[in-house]
């Protein structure tokens, strides 16, 4: 029979090992020849997420939903300058920071500068809000990781979603979601909306949030302006990022009464040996 001793330990290792539920996701998904008929897929999005339509300090609309457009970046973090991986949680704190397996990213250049627009392929790719895109460098692959916008406190969401142009091949652009435990839940693919086209693939969760997305562009990565990784295969850049704000993460009533029942396990050993003596 266990002991004292062993029962607040055994409660103590189940405390740390307890996981949530897993989010249910409602899918959002479309795309568009035009960004007027984008406009409207996106305002879709917008209300479902909720908040202002007037972006504030940050772009954050009422402390509900946060985006990205990535046009306020000013040409010295953009191309050929590389994009810090924390621009978003430190130069102008929207509670997101990014990271890949490549290089690095970048963000395309304004019209005037040095730098060709559309990362060198006005070609391929259209912008849904003129005039800056996003990519990694040397990679298809970002990771989302999400903050308590300006801070060090890790967060989730509870939905997120992202503009993407020239999407040409269905089954190679999607976006791999992650709980608030670190496990994967969902892997879903963005619809083609063919060259110059742009889609959209958003999620919304209940019974759980989202601690981090994986987003996978494309099959062909882009090296630097006007350089593709191979001559040959789809390459897909991204635009607007909306999501809900990001949220410190709140212990589930069940884990907090374990936590209390570790505790106590804990304490009242100590405080019999204490009146023995």
């Amino acid at each position: 029979m266990l002991n004292r001793h062993a029962l607040a330990a055994s409660a103590a290792f189940f405390v740390a090992t307890h996981v949530g539920a897993t989010p249910t996701p409602l899918i959002y998904q479309s795309f568009a020849a035009t960004v007027a008929a984008m406009t409207l897929i996106r305002d879709d999005f917008r209300t479902v997420i909720g908040g202002g339509t007037v972006a504030g300090a940050a772009g954050s609309f009422g402390g509900v939903r946060r985006e990205i457009n990535w046009d306020g970046v000013p040409d010295a973090r953009s191309d050929p300058n590389l994009l810090p991986a924390n621009f978003f949680n430190v130069n102008s704190p929207r509670g997101v920071v990014f990271s890949t397996p490549g290089s690095g990213f970048l963000v395309s250049a304004n019209a005037g500068t040095a730098s060709p627009i559309l990362f060198g392929f006005p070609n391929d790719f259209a912008a849904f809000s003129a005039q800056r895109l996003f990519t990694a460098i040397n990679s298809n692959i970002t990771d989302v990781n999400f903050f308590v916008a300006g801070t060090n406190v890790a967060a989730t969401t509870t939905a997120f979603g992202v503009i993407f142009t020239d999407v040409e091949t269905n089954g190679t652009t999607m976006m791999d979601f992650f709980d608030e435990t670190g496990g994967f839940f969902l892997s879903h693919s963005v619809l083609a909306s063919g060259n110059q086209g742009l889609s959209f693939l958003g999620i919304t969760v209940t019974g759980g949030t989202i601690s981090r997305v994986r987003i996978t562009s494309g099959v062909n990565t882009i090296s630097a302006n006007g350089q593709l990784g191979n001559p040959n295969d789809d390459v897909v850049v991204m635009d607007d990022f909306i999501f809900a704000e990001p949220v410190a993460a709140v212990p589930e009533p069940a884990t907090l009464a374990l936590v209390g029942l570790a505790l106590a396990g804990l304490i009242l050993p100590s405080r019999r040996r204490a009146t023995a003596r």
